[in-house]
């Protein structure tokens, strides 16, 4: 008997093995294949994808010319992805590659763009950013003592961190200093608050507790602006810039901020911590929060940095020669600089590209990079906090910017494809 039913479980895992084999090398290939691809009109782009693929172009608003010969239909572009392969187009627009297995079975189609091409200003400037939220951020609750001496958790379970208030019974609500004043007005009543969860609003209905003589409180922590030192990547002939290279994000609950707006400042680097292993470096920086050290403003906060306008050129960057943007497809294994002003002048620190990820999970870390520069090295122990944004070119193209630092190896980082960090 029981040899009989060994016999059915190996039958059974004969058939499932093969199954599960398929179904790990289809999703592997699926995060393998690219979610969009850039392309210059005008320019012959090559890619070396090295997936047991093939493609067809789609046609759309674009011709496309390939270095690849066809001999299944004449009219239209079929591609080997295992191969090496070029494309082109005179016009800019769009079309889509659509990629399958054994020729048969689709996998992903891919979305192409053809773009003009674009020259911007590397930075690799410090700059002093200073937000206010989109609403009052809650960063968490907590217990409050009433005038009986208990004590009261009125928002336990019922706001979350994460939280923006953005009224209160019904009127809107900006600055935490009006939210306070609020509460203190309407007594102990109910209150209402009304708030954005994630992507939902919501009303709440919480009893503050009177701690005092006309002072009440509701249990909970909040904030409405925040200040940091960063990098500004680039900028371009219209003065829009982009910095950081990942999104500005809440210290306490670790979330992206949702911005109301904010100013870009000059920033001085007072000193710095150098990385060890385990433990990450650091630049001190301070904000001049004087006018005349503004910059311009803060209009944007994603996930793939920050975006605003300049006011004025940043000290420093008046010479600096543009360069072009190298896509995805440009970026190579080996050789490459980043930019930074670390010492106190701008320079160029070599590095070695390690590793490229076409289709990263994290968008802000799809090249992988190790800093060789001597002079880095011994100034700073290779990448440390405060540097995210910094530059990095190769072949005298904009490729990408410093993003993440790797705690256990402060020689080696990340850096988001800057094509991620265009508009």
């Amino acid at each position: 008997m029981i040899t009989h039913k060994l016999q059915r479980y190996a039958k059974h895992l004969a058939y499932l093995l093969p199954l599960l084999f398929f179904v790990f090398a289809y999703h592997s290939l699926l995060h393998a294949i690219p979610d969009q691809i850039r392309m210059v009109a005008g320019r012959e782009e090559s890619f070396h994808l090295k997936l047991p693929l093939t493609g067809e172009v789609k046609e759309g608003s674009v011709p496309v010319f390939t270095n690849q010969s066809t001999e299944i239909d004449p009219t239209r572009i079929h591609l080997n992805l295992r191969d090496s392969f070029t494309l082109s187009s005179q016009a800019e627009g769009e079309f889509s590659i659509s990629c399958k297995l054994f020729g048969l079975l689709p996998v992903k189609t891919v979305p192409v763009s053809v773009l003009p091409q674009e020259s911007v200003i590397p930075c690799g400037t410090p700059i002093g950013i200073y937000v206010q939220t989109d609403g009052i951020l809650v960063i968490g609750t907590g217990a409050v003592t009433g005038m009986d001496g208990m004590n009261y958790e009125p928002a336990y379970h019922l706001m979350k961190s994460g939280d923006y208030i953005k009224t209160i019974n019904g009127e809107a609500v900006l600055r935490k200093e009006e939210f306070i004043r609020k509460i203190n007005q309407y007594g102990g009543a109910d209150i209402d608050l009304g708030i954005v969860r994630g992507e939902e609003s919501i009303h709440l209905m919480i009893h503050p507790v009177e701690t005092g003589a006309g002072e009440y409180k509701l249990g909970i922590w909040v904030r409405d602006d925040l200040a940091g030192v960063g990098t500004m990547t680039y900028y371009t002939n219209n003065l829009n810039y982009a910095a950081l290279g990942h999104p500005v994000s809440d210290m306490d609950t670790g979330e992206m901020i949702s911005l109301e707006n904010g100013i870009l400042y000059e920033a001085n680097i007072l000193g710095i911590t150098k990385g060890e292993k385990g433990k990450p470096g650091e630049l001190a920086g301070a904000i001049d929060y004087q006018a005349k050290h503004r910059l311009g403003t803060v209009t944007g906060n994603e996930k793939s940095g920050i975006y605003g306008q300049l006011e004025r050129i940043p000290e420093g960057l008046e010479e600096a020669s543009p360069l072009e943007i190298g896509m995805k497809q440009d970026v190579a294994l080996g050789a490459a600089t980043i930019i930074s002003t670390v010492s106190g002048e701008r320079k160029e620190y070599e590095v070695v590209i390690t590793d490229i990820a076409f289709n990263s999970s994290s968008e802000n870390k799809g090249i992988q990079f190790k800093v060789i520069d001597p002079a880095l090295l011994n100034l700073t122990g290779g990448i440390v906090q405060g540097m995210s944004g910094s530059p990095i070119i190769q072949n005298g193209k904009l490729i990408g910017a410093i993003t993440h630092v790797f705690v256990q190896d402060a020689a080696k980082g990340y850096g988001i494809f800057i094509e991620n960090m265009m508009p």
